[in-house]
């Protein structure tokens, strides 16, 4: 299983020159460089949620802590709220009834008053104030179930990508060991990791984030650009075609020159190649409400020089980079409902939220 490895120098935007592996074409080493990507970028999945799991952590530690203080600072006030209400309750407000009504004189109502209006807003400020602190230590117990959750999430989610490098490594060491030459496979695996992490990760997140600028501005292209909104009743309609949506792409970065999208029935991918370097993603378009309604891009696919990175890497890209379309911010009183992708379009069904 051997593959001749074409290398000549590029330069990395940071100054340094690594090597720029050709795209393989023997189908046992491309799956084995593949697997070998895929270990890198899982054991950076499972740095990020190794460190994300020891902040929770300090987290829960510090909300318990507050929990604990925020319910010693309220006893007082429950115990000040509770008399307050029996003493409604029990009538024992009752006497300012009847001392206003028993007034002969207006100097007497006005202070019987003044007596009475300060009684109501002491009680008043007692009730609203424990009412505040009661609703804040409410939500501090919901974000303590909360993190629990994703604290036991992440934990799950430890174990099973730690499963899947193992695999992933028992399935590369076989390789390697049934391979005539293992020290060419190993150094050729090496050579496409190091231009991984330093040219081809730094090309993606490159393209992923401007094109998570560039959809910043689609409302108002869309907005602009005739016959792409249309309205029947309380229905609004987008309609844009790959032809539009690649001219503003284009119109919003050079970068784009070299790469295009297409939409086909269900799916959209955008693939470019500069040189040496090749990408490819594909996803779809769906419809979330939290935390504001929008039309969010799922990558399902994401592929450099014909290798396919693992899903922990789109995961993480999404995370990173907003590539969502949010039409409120093309008409404010709307919500997207629905949004189709088939051949050579996109449409989107808005819906009057009044």
């Amino acid at each position: 299983m051997l593959l001749t490895l074409l290398l000549y120098s590029t330069i990395h935007p940071n100054g340094r020159i690594y090597a720029d592996p050709l795209i393989p074409f023997d189908e046992d080493t491309r799956q084995l460089l593949e697997k070998s990507l895929s270990i890198v970028e899982i054991d950076s999945e499972i740095e990020r949620i190794s460190k994300r799991q020891i902040e929770m952590e300090h987290e829960q530690e510090q909300l318990e802590l507050d929990l604990l203080q925020k319910r010693n600072q309220i006893k007082d006030k429950q115990e000040r709220a509770g008399e307050i209400v029996r003493s409604y309750y029990m009538g024992e407000r009752d006497f300012l009834y009847s001392a206003l009504l028993s007034v002969k004189n207006i100097s007497g109502l006005l202070m019987i008053y003044g007596y009475y209006e300060l009684i109501m807003n002491n009680d008043k400020d007692v009730l609203n104030t424990y009412q505040s602190e009661y609703a804040n230590l409410q939500i501090t117990q919901k974000k303590i179930a909360r993190n629990a959750t994703e604290l036991e999430e992440m934990k799950n989610n430890l174990i099973k990508q730690r499963e899947r490098v193992l695999v992933l490594q028992n399935s590369v060491e076989g390789s390697l060991e049934t391979s005539s030459n293992p020290e060419a496979m190993q150094q050729m695996m090496n050579e496409f990791t190091l231009y991984w992490e330093n040219v081809g990760l730094y090309e993606v997140k490159r393209h992923f984030r401007a094109l998570s600028l560039a959809m910043k501005d689609l409302p108002e292209f869309a907005q602009n650009t005739k016959g792409i909104i249309q309205a029947k009743g309380s229905i609004y309609t987008i309609n844009i075609t790959e032809n539009q949506l690649n001219t503003f792409l284009r119109s919003k970065d050079n970068l784009f020159n070299e790469f295009a999208f297409h939409f086909d029935d269900g799916v959209i991918s955008a693939s470019g190649q500069s040189g040496a370097l090749a990408i490819r993603i594909e996803g779809k378009y769906s419809i979330v409400n939290d935390p504001q309604n929008g039309i969010m891009f799922h990558v399902s696919k994401l592929i450099f020089n014909n290798l396919q990175l693992p899903d922990t890497t789109s995961r993480a890209l999404e995370e990173e980079f907003d590539l969502g379309f949010y039409p409120q911010k093309l008409i404010s009183f709307v919500k997207a409902t629905d949004v189709k992708i088939s051949e050579n379009l996109l449409h989107i069904t808005l819906k009057l939220s009044m």
